[in-house]
Parts: structure tokens; C-alpha cells; sequence
């Protein structure tokens, strides 16, 4: 059910030597049906582990859930695969407190969502973004340039899978005061990556991630920029580029948005006042 990584052969090929066949490591993609009281939400290809953290950081992300205490149960289910193998646990069937009004329907995104997309199957751009219960713009934390330079490194001793494979993206929390990575997550989807993460923190309690830092191992588009919000956190830091529509959704929600992180500069796009930036050492 955890099934993080697989071995399969490949032909391994070098210019000016014989061709190898050898096994090699592969990062594992399958689909996670998401239900809400044994009707489906949403379909999203993701890497399997830690389902009940994706389905709760996704319920979050797009408002259908204010807080972790809101899933009372999970359970997943679902036949035997064909040809007669193992249930494959592709099918997550959560239930919500008592108090819980049941997601609207027309929010839910009933559709098939691939690893690369977070908005898919959402009609209007009105319907894309979510109001956050939390108020970001307020968070007061200040990070050292410095502490943010060192992130990538510190994400990067997390990523197991992607050490053996090649092919996972990681979304981590950082704390913004010391640099601790709070948690570490790995997926083939980016999105679903900050779904864990968000879903870890939240049936802990510990939402508004205030005075937090989310960094990730490829870009900033909108849905990561939106789930951060949601989530309450101030900062993101990212090894890549943001889109036109994360920067612009970081400036108005008030978040701190770093791109191209790598290893002693980086471009901020919003929220430069929270960056504390060393003086030049005088000549």
C-alpha cells in the first residue's frame, strides 16, 4: 500500500560502448480515487503512501474542509485488482465529523486529474480560487536570506525516493526561526507532494501554518501558490520559476514568494520585507 518505488529493465546505452540490460529503479504512479462518504471527489494520479494526508491536504485546498479534525475516519477500500492480485488500495473513503456539512457537490472536481495538474477539472478561473479562513498578510515572521539559501539542500536529504529513482517531486515545512524540516513528502505530482504536507499538518492541529516556510523542488504554478494560502503559510521558496498567477495570488494574499533558490542567490517575487537581507561586508 506504501509502495513508493519499483525495479524494471532497461537497455542502458553509452556512446562508444555495448548496450546493458540492467534493472532500475522507477518511481511508482497510480491513480487515488478520493471519496467523501462513499462518493467520489476526485481521481489524481500520485505516488502511493500517505494517502489520508493527500486526501485531507486536497478536502483543505479546495475548501471543503476548514480543519484536520474534520476527517473522523478513512478507510480504503475497493475490490482485488484483475489477473487475480492484492487489492491495489486505490480507493480512499473518507468520513467527516458529525458537524461537518457534506462538500457541495458543484466544488468537488469530479474528474481525472494527471500528476502535473492541480486545477484541472475546474470550469472558470472564479471557481479555481478559494477564500482563505486564514490571514497571511498578518503573519509577522521574518526569515534570514541565508536560512533560505540552505533549504534546497536540507529538502534535498529528505527526498529517499528520488535519490533511487530520478522521478519524484518533495514539498517539505520548514520552521522559518531555525531551519528544522518539520516534515518531508515525495510524489510524482507536485500538487499532491503539498497535499501531504498540508495533510500532515493539519491532523496534528497544527493549522495556521504560521511562521513556516513551504519549499519545493520544481516551480511555483497557482495551485501551489493557493495551497499554501489555504494552509496559512507565509512563506514559499521554491528551486524554480513561479507562474505570472502565483506571484500574483502571493501578492494578494500577503505571502512571501522565493524562486530560484540555488545555492547563494535567489529571485524574490513577493513579500520581499520579510526576507532579512546581511549587509555587504564593507571593503
Amino acid at each position: 500500500m506504501g509502495r513508493i518505488t519499483t525495479r524494471r529493465p532497461v537497455t542502458r546505452i553509452v556512446l562508444g560502448g555495448e548496450p546493458r540490460r540492467r534493472p532500475d529503479a522507477l518511481a511508482v504512479e497510480e491513480p487515488l480515487e478520493i471519496r467523501v462518504a462513499g462518493e467520489a471527489v476526485s481521481v489524481t494520479m500520485r505516488t502511493p503512501g500517505h494517502d489520508v494526508e493527500l486526501a485531507t491536504g486536497f478536502l483543505l485546498s479546495e475548501g471543503m474542509i476548514a480543519a484536520g479534525g474534520d476527517v473522523a475516519g478513512a478507510i480504503h477500500c475497493g475490490g482485488p485488482a484483475t489477473g487475480g492480485q492484492e487489492n491495489t488500495y486505490n480507493v480512499l473513503d473518507l468520513t467527516l465529523a458529525p458537524d461537518v456539512p457534506h462538500p457541495d457537490a458543484s466544488r468537488a472536481r469530479r474528474v481525472y486529474m494527471t500528476s502535473s495538474c492541480g486545477v484541472c477539472g475546474t470550469a472558470s478561473i472564479d471557481q479555481v480560487r478559494r477564500e482563505s479562513a486564514f490571514d497571511v498578510a498578518a503573519d509577522p515572521v521574518e526569515v534570514d536570506a541565508a536560512l533560505l539559501a540552505g533549504l534546497p539542500a536540507a529538502l534535498r536529504a529528505g527526498q529517499d525516493a528520488f535519490a533511487k529513482t530520478g522521478g519524484l517531486h518533495a514539498a517539505g515545512l520548514f520552521d522559518a526561526a531555525t531551519g528544522e524540516a518539520l516534515v518531508v513528502r515525495e510524489d510524482v505530482g507536485r500538487h499532491n507532494a503539498v497535499d501531504k504536507v498540508v495533510g500532515w499538518a493539519a491532523a496534528r492541529g497544527l493549522l495556521p501554518l504560521a511562521g513556516r516556510i513551504l519549499m519545493v523542488s520544481g516551480r511555483v504554478a497557482f495551485e501551489i501558490a493557493q495551497k499554501a494560502a489555504m494552509a496559512g503559510i507565509p512563506v514559499i521558496a521554491a528551486v524554480s520559476a513561479p507562474s505570472s498567477l502565483a506571484v500574483e495570488l502571493a501578492e494578494e494574499a500577503g505571502m512571501t514568494l522565493v524562486g530560484f533558490l540555488r545555492d547563494d542567490h535567489m529571485n524574490v517575487y513577493a513579500g520581499a520585507h520579510r526576507v532579512r537581507v546581511p549587509e555587504p561586508a564593507s571593503l
